[in-house]
């Protein structure tokens, strides 16, 4: 890259200082004797030449000196303008007007190029640059790739979760809609008139002379009937003296299993675990 922007400047500046010793020669070599004209014009040219040459050393340094760059950009200014006084007295003016910028542009070609250098980053650093931004790629093709996997998945997750509560709704209002037309049906079995003289009658024939009073269930919330069986917890002992009572009842003596039959039908209250412990007890 380096030698992309010296070698136009350089190029420029040769033509440009040629250019300036032609011009001055024969354009000085009329009035004046020719060696004279050429001191002349070698005078433009190392004046110029000698300013870009200390330009170059500064920047070498990391430096600059405004003094040193306003006296090159008076040489570039005296060479232009003796290509376009030049010009102007010349026959094809033209011609010469064409080339009568290339003073000036060298010493803006020099200019690009001592930018370029102030701004230039050594093989090491631009290697690091390219290793950052491949990795920041790399971080970001990555959590592009990590995100459309994660919305597929939360996609399918919705899709199949929505079906399942499409179903379970299904399913609910298919049982609900079962259980209302079977609770008309047996609401309207109950509340007719029929009903209770048919299954008097269909009774009478089996148990004469009672009367059972029909009710069909009712849907609806029923009290807890589990409380109404606990009885008060009864001690070891006693527990021990009814489990006896119940074995001894008959003769011969009850097993376990019919003796806990009517140990509970007798409404006492003891878990399995204590009633078997005073059977082997008392046994």
């Amino acid at each position: 890259m380096k030698t992309k922007t010296v070698l136009p400047a350089v190029a420029m500046t040769a033509v440009s200082m040629v250019l300036t010793l032609a011009v001055v020669v024969m354009w000085l070599g009329t009035a004046v004797p020719w060696p004279i004209a050429l001191v002349v014009g070698l005078g433009i040219d190392g004046g110029w030449l000698a300013t870009l040459a200390y330009e170059r050393r500064l920047a070498a340094q990391g430096d600059r000196s405004n003094p040193v760059t306003a006296v090159g950009w008076c040489f570039g200014l005296v060479a232009a303008g003796v290509l376009v006084a030049h010009a102007l007295t010349a026959a094809d003016s033209a011609a010469w007007l064409a080339v009568a910028w290339l003073p000036i542009a060298a010493k803006m070609l020099w200019l690009v190029h001592g930018l370029w250098e102030r701004t230039a980053l050594t093989p090491l650093a631009l290697d690091a640059i390219r290793g950052i931004q491949q990795e920041a790629r790399d971080e970001a093709a990555v959590a592009r790739a990590r995100l459309r996997a994660e919305a597929t998945t939360e996609e399918t997750r919705l899709v199949a979760v929505t079906g399942a509560g499409a179903r379970v709704a299904r399913v609910t209002a298919k049982t609900a809609k079962t259980l209302s037309r079977a609770w008309e049906t047996l609401e309207t079995a109950r509340a007719g008139e029929e009903t209770g003289r048919a299954l008097t009658s269909v009774t009478s024939r089996v148990t004469p002379s009672v009367t059972p009073r029909w009710e069909l269930p009712v849907w609806g919330p029923v009290e807890p009937v589990g409380p109404a069986l606990e009885g008060p917890a009864l001690t070891d002992a006693e527990l021990d003296v009814l489990v006896d009572a119940i074995r001894q009842s008959e003769v011969p003596a009850l097993s376990y299993r019919e003796m806990a039959t009517r140990f509970r039908a007798a409404g006492h209250s003891a878990s399995e675990v204590r009633l078997r412990a005073a059977w082997k007890r008392v046994a």
